[in-house]
């Protein structure tokens, strides 16, 4: 059996090529992760799927990151909420909705493995990569919804993988960029990060994916990606877990940089993965580099073939478990979802310093960034002027301008004299700047000014004025803004 059969490959664009169809048909691999870059009409992502599995002759894992919120890669369907958002709600049967609902719009392009939901705790508001994505920092809350949202979309035919075992939650590096340590006594892990891990394997909930963090009261020396002692020691031992290992993706630098060449993927394997997630984001050559990898690892007997066997048949049985067969999302089902998403959103508003209610029929002045950085794992976000376009829905005499360019800031505060502000924060990576100097002169006027946090509400603490946290930008999340704006 050939090597590459643990590999979760990537795709430079919509289509698949005949490059990549020839590439595939030497190369077996295990699965396929699409990207935003992949998923464009549904008609068009259905056949590329459908062409992958041509290519590879046989069925296959197809995966993306449909966690909901700002994570997204199908946007034409409707949006889960933001985990956080969630567990805001604190509702069981809200986050299991929440996962079929991910599902659905997966399914019926024969997407059959959605790398969600994340069950990280969020310990640490700082971190730069969990936030929003995290349902909370309560490990029985997060533990609860979690499994409720993975449960409900494994109930509706696609296979979920929390993440990222054994926790994410407590650090301020994002593994994208470089390792992450958490130097924490396996007691204090036990108490807060691992809770939603083991809640997930007791549920018998299909795979988990790994952190690249180096936990070091645990393994001294590898990230846990990489590391027998977590992979097969914990989770497989002593935790019993039987499911499908999948790594996070091993282009990025936590490992990369460590582990050049794609030594990283037979490390991996040896640990315990069962699958090697490689993203080259149209670097075809990294696939490659970690195929040869492994079939090194094999001649030299670091890797074995029996390993590699065990490997494959866990990805066969989830398969088997989740064939992906495409399956119709009706009109009235999108409609009761987008309706139940809509409730969520109004649900999860949350006001600090009282609400406030602005005259629809009056002029209003929104300041927000331009266009926030998009970074890691997010693949999109609301520029100011999406923002503007919304809220004029209801408020048509919005006018807008940039709070990241404080002198235009200040002509259109100066042009709009008393006329109540709206001060967007926007962005996953804090608070500009910009945007505090705004708060803070308008904290010293007397005109009414409301700080609208649409991404973090730990922007609330920097920004000196009354705040509504929407816990997401997305449609839903801008209508419940504007009709309690309003109301």
């Amino acid at each position: 059996m050939k090597p590459e059969r643990t590999l979760i490959i990537d795709l430079a664009g919509p289509d698949l090529s005949p490059t990549e169809a020839r590439w595939l048909r030497n190369h077996p691999v295990g699965g396929v992760c699409l990207f935003a870059r992949n998923i464009t009409t549904p008609e068009r992502t259905a056949r590329l799927v459908a062409d992958l599995r041509d290519a590879l002759g046989r069925d296959v894992l197809i995966a993306t990151d449909q966690e909901g919120g700002a994570v997204l890669r199908r946007l034409d369907v409707p949006q889960p909420p933001t985990p956080q958002g969630l567990g805001v709600l604190d509702d069981p049967e809200a986050a299991y909705r929440a996962g079929q609902i991910a599902a659905r719009g997966l399914l019926e392009l024969g997407i059959n493995w959605n790398y969600a939901p994340s069950v990280d705790v969020n310990v640490d508001p700082l971190n730069p990569v969990i936030g929003e994505r995290s349902f909370g920092a309560d490990p029985a809350r997060v533990a609860a919804l979690g499994v409720a949202w993975a449960r409900g979309s494994e109930d509706s035919g696609v296979l979920s993988a929390v993440k990222h075992f054994p926790g994410h939650g407590d650090t301020r590096v994002d593994s994208h960029l470089a390792l992450p340590v958490v130097d924490k006594s396996r007691a204090a892990l036990e108490a807060v990060e691992w809770v939603p891990f083991r809640a997930a394997v007791q549920a018998g909930l299909g795979s988990i994916m790994t952190a690249h963090i180096l936990y070091p009261a645990l393994d001294a020396d590898r990230p846990a990606t990489l590391s027998p002692a977590l992979l097969t020691g914990l989770l497989r031992r002593e935790w019993g877990f039987d499911g499908v290992i999948v790594t996070d993706a091993m282009d990025m630098k936590a490992v990369a940089d460590r582990y050049p060449d794609g030594q990283g993927a037979g490390l991996a394997l040896i640990a315990g993965a069962d699958a090697v997630l490689v993203c080259g984001h149209g670097d075809a050559n990294l696939h490659d580099v970690h195929a040869r990898a492994l079939h090194e690892a094999l001649r030299n007997g670091t890797l074995t073939e029996s390993r590699v066997a065990e490997a494959a048949a866990r990805l066969d049985r989830a398969l088997a478990r989740f064939p992906g067969t495409p399956r119709p999302y009706t009109a009235g089902q999108r409609t009761d979802d987008g309706q139940a998403i809509d409730q969520w959103a109004q649900r999860m508003l949350t006001w600090h310093g009282g609400r406030v209610h602005l005259d629809p029929t009056r002029p209003v002045l929104l300041l927000a960034p331009a266009q926030p950085d998009v970074g890691g794992p997010y693949g999109n976000s609301l520029s100011g002027e999406a923002l503007a376009e919304a809220l004029r829905e209801v408020f048509p005499r919005l006018a807008f301008a940039a709070s990241d360019d404080l002198a235009v800031a200040q002509t259109a505060l100066n042009a709009h004299p008393d006329v109540p502000v709206l001060l967007a924060t926007t962005g996953r990576w804090g608070v500009p700047q910009s945007t505090r100097t705004l708060a803070e002169a308008l904290a010293l006027e007397a005109r009414q000014a409301l700080h609208v946090a649409l991404w973090s509400p730990d922007a609330v603490q920097a920004v000196p004025l009354p705040a509504v946290v929407t816990h997401g930008f997305r449609p839903a999340n801008l209508r419940a803004l504007a009709a309690a704006l309003s109301d």
